[in-house]
């Protein structure tokens, strides 16, 4: 062999030597989430880069095949507000909820249950997983009912209930379909669609949904994946760790604020129901999930 060769056996040899050591550092946590239910609301950057989403059916396979039962959860914002655009549909927004007729909730249906949730499902199978997409009608999953939110009108101080249309919220978890999914090699990718005990389609926050099934499975994490780092403190750093004490107060104290408030009150609604722990991690991240599980750091923030 010459130099050269040598040198590149060498690092090659090295590569595979650090590899060996990451694994046998992640043994340990691999064992104490064995058999644990996970549950991973997928949504943001991360969905609509070929490269991200790659890596994160990659690593919901390599959750299943160590002995963990992943559920993902995912949105679909941005592609629903193309199609909307594309077929002329207008839409409004209300305190950040889509108002919702009859027609965009069909296309609503027709983007979530359709094309992206397959699209996810096709990467799991690409990764070598087996992954079968269903939305929350399917098998009576997701039984929801109208939301209704309050508002204080600012000219004459009365409350008035703000109709969002055919936006729904969950009532009832029927975990039955997951349980078998469980059972198998199947992993469920569930598009956050619901019925309503009238027969009607409501288009359902994927952050809730995601936090009503981890509560219905007795899930051992709930991980919200998002475009920010995780929570962050009033100078901007990432705050790791968290009780429920301090997530409120730090919603009560406006050092959290924005789209962050509605994630950490999921958080806690489904910590406060059993769900052992709750993180908020950067979708951006190659690998973020498995780091979260698998290393001493984590990643995100953790609220327990």
């Amino acid at each position: 062999m010459s130099d050269g060769t040598k040198i590149t056996d060498q690092s090659q040899e090295q590569k595979w030597l650090e590899q060996a050591t990451v694994l046998s550092q992640a043994l340990p946590y691999m064992r104490r989430h064995t058999g644990a239910t996970i549950v991973v609301k997928y949504g943001g950057h991360a969905m609509g880069d070929k490269d991200m989403a790659a890596n994160f059916a990659r690593d919901i396979v390599l959750l299943r095949q160590v002995g963990l039962n992943p559920i993902v959860v995912h949105g679909g914002g941005p592609q629903i507000g193309a199609m909307l655009k594309r077929l002329k549909v207008k839409s409004e927004f209300i305190d950040g909820l889509r108002v919702t007729d009859k027609k965009t909730v069909e296309i609503v249906e027709m983007v979530l249950s359709g094309s992206i949730n397959k699209q996810i499902v096709s990467a799991i199978a690409a990764a070598g997983g087996r992954a079968i997409g269903i939305s929350g009608k399917d098998g009576g999953l997701i039984e929801a009912q109208q939301l209704k939110r309050m508002v204080r009108d600012p000219e004459s101080n009365i409350e008035k209930v703000l109709d969002l249309g055919l936006v729904g919220e969950p009532t009832k978890i029927d975990p039955h379909i997951l349980n078998a999914f469980a059972k198998s090699d199947l992993t469920p990718v569930i598009a956050p669609i619901g019925l309503s005990a009238s027969g009607e389609t409501l288009n359902i926050n994927a952050d809730t949904v995601a936090g009503a099934i981890a509560t219905a499975m007795d899930a051992k994490r709930l991980m919200m994946l998002t475009d920010v780092k995780g929570v962050l403190d009033g100078n901007g750093e990432l705050i790791a760790d968290m009780s429920r004490v301090e997530a409120r107060d730090a919603i009560d104290q406006g050092v959290v604020t924005g789209g962050m408030i509605p994630k950490i009150e999921t958080c806690l609604g489904a910590i406060s129901k059993g769900v052992q722990g709750a993180v908020i991690i950067d979708g951006r991240v190659p690998h973020a999930i498995l780091i979260e599980l698998f290393t001493p750091g984590g990643a995100g923030t953790l609220i327990v």
